[in-house]
């Protein structure tokens, strides 16, 4: 896979990540839900750390897991490049653009959100507000994606869980998060044939 194709794939999950973040962001009040199926719903959330809103504690918390996040993406990105550069497989060039791109929408999220966006609080943000809600590098992720597939009580003879409510699948989430799950699913999936040497 060339270095254009995986730019443009790059490119694409950017726009659909980005787009659908500034349309909920627009249109939705924080909290705001719309059921799509029984099993799906659109509901919006933000997310001021990483997955599940796990928070590296202390007041530099969110500023030390953006600046990480940056280098990462370098590192990812330098990655890619290289491993195009050795003609690496498919699979493997396909799952880092996909990392790549899932992590640098969040990271767009964090930088530019807290000084673009008035707050989602009990009413819709507006885009490029002349009062916004935060700072550089202290951006909130939008999440909107929410699959509450089943919800019920596990059976009695589970050990440790048995008899205790149980949803399956209780994480909110957006494209920017499902690229980086795909991407990191094709690596496990395929790992062989990934990081085939030939």
């Amino acid at each position: 896979m060339s270095l254009r194709r995986a730019y443009l794939l790059i490119f694409i999950i950017l726009l659909i990540d980005q787009v659908s973040k500034i349309y909920i962001k627009t249109n939705f009040v924080l909290g705001e839900e719309v059921e799509v199926f029984k099993w799906f719903k659109i509901l919006f959330i933000e997310n001021e750390g990483m997955a599940w809103g796990t928070k590296i504690p202390g007041e530099y918390g969110k500023l030390i897991l953006t600046v990480f996040r940056i280098f990462a993406v370098f590192g990812i990105g330098y990655w890619l490049y290289d491993s195009i550069k050795k003609h690496s497989s498919t699979y493997l060039v396909v799952a880092i653009s996909l990392i790549l791109a899932g992590a640098a929408g969040n990271i767009i999220d964090s930088v530019f959100y807290g000084v673009i966006f008035d707050d989602s609080y009990n009413n819709l943000a507006t885009l490029f507000a002349p009062e916004h809600y935060g700072t550089w590098f202290h951006g909130k992720v939008v999440d909107m994606l929410y699959f509450p597939i089943w919800e019920g009580y596990l059976p009695t003879w589970l050990p440790v869980w048995g008899g205790q409510q149980f949803k399956f699948f209780n994480a909110i989430f957006n494209f920017a998060d499902m690229a980086i799950s795909t991407g990191v699913g094709i690596l496990i999936v395929f790992n062989k044939k990934a990081f085939n040497k030939h």
